[in-house]
């Protein structure tokens, strides 16, 4: 057995560790599951959040316990990590934005057109408008899809958990994760909250009269790449 060398990392080592990450492969990796959510809603910029917030806690979440429980159980969880239900996790959550978008899409269309019978039961179920009725699950299909993106494999995820198993110690593990998090979060949430859901606002804009056509393509390709996922085709 090859003996592994003891890896050392301060919580502003780690966070450069992050921001390296997230400045490049990271938005590479998310683009195509955050990509086609921003396609299919009218929050621009300033919305953006509303994606962004939940995908983001469940990256910070994943990275904080990963390193805490490698500083805990030691290179027991780089094994665990490697292990099938990751892909599994991301696939499955995928798979669960898609059908919330496409639930919320169905609601927002009773809600503007159903018979004035209906309305009243739909009214009775919740007073929020159609939107809030059918954002229920998203926001939690968002957290997971973010969580199993931080519990895939990569180079500097190993060194984050070599780091934590070698401190021996929960709390230096929290804190190297936390550390890692923040630095591998930012920059992708400003660039997707900048960039992309301008872009997907514009793209929704400019397409307008195909609005339909362009939602159920954005719902298609997020089942698509959460059944690959799953299947371990797609390794983000």
């Amino acid at each position: 057995m090859i003996p592994i060398e003891p890896v050392s990392l301060s919580f502003g080592a780690a966070l450069l560790l992050g921001l390296s990450f997230g400045s490049g492969p990271c938005n590479i990796a998310c683009l195509p599951y955050l990509g086609p959510v921003f396609t299919t809603n009218d929050q621009g910029i300033r919305g953006a959040w509303r994606t962004l917030l939940p995908f983001s806690l469940g990256r910070i979440s994943g990275y904080t316990l990963l390193a805490g429980g490698a500083g805990w159980a030691g290179l027991w969880v780089e094994e665990l990590v490697a292990g099938p239900w990751v892909r599994w996790l991301l696939g499955g959550a995928t798979i669960l934005v898609a059908l919330s978008i496409l639930w919320r899409r169905n609601a927002n269309h009773c809600t503007s057109g159903c018979q004035p019978t209906q309305r009243v039961v739909l009214d009775t179920v919740s007073p929020t408008s159609g939107t809030n009725l059918a954002t229920g699950s998203l926001p939690g299909g968002l957290y997971l899809m973010g969580l199993g993106m931080a519990f895939n494999p990569c180079a500097p995820l190993t060194t984050l958990i070599l780091a934590a198993a070698t401190s021996a110690s929960i709390l230096t593990g929290i804190s190297l994760g936390a550390g890692f998090a923040l630095g591998a979060v930012l920059l992708p949430t400003l660039i997707f909250a900048l960039g992309v859901a301008h872009f997907g606002q514009q793209i929704r804009h400019h397409l307008n009269h195909h609005r339909a056509a362009l939602e159920n393509t954005s719902v298609g390709l997020l089942i698509l790449i959460g059944c690959a996922t799953a299947m371990g085709w797609i390794t983000p």
